[in-house]
């Protein structure tokens, strides 16, 4: 199964780009954006916090 969902165009979030995504992660996002506000919320918060210590451990890994 092609993991590869295809080409999107973003404009909204990231500027005029072109992504490849992952058919899973289009589909988070969707799933994501059906939630309440409130819930939408802590999701972006939980990942915000997520990335941050990944990038964190990166920059104090090298």
């Amino acid at each position: 199964m092609n993991r590869l969902y295809g080409f999107f165009r973003t404009r909204h979030l990231v500027g005029n780009t072109d992504l490849l995504l992952e058919k899973n992660v289009v589909n988070k996002i969707i799933d994501i954006q059906k939630l309440g506000n409130e819930d939408r919320a802590q999701v972006s918060a939980m990942l915000d916090a997520f990335l941050q210590l990944h990038k964190a451990k990166k920059v104090f890994a090298s």
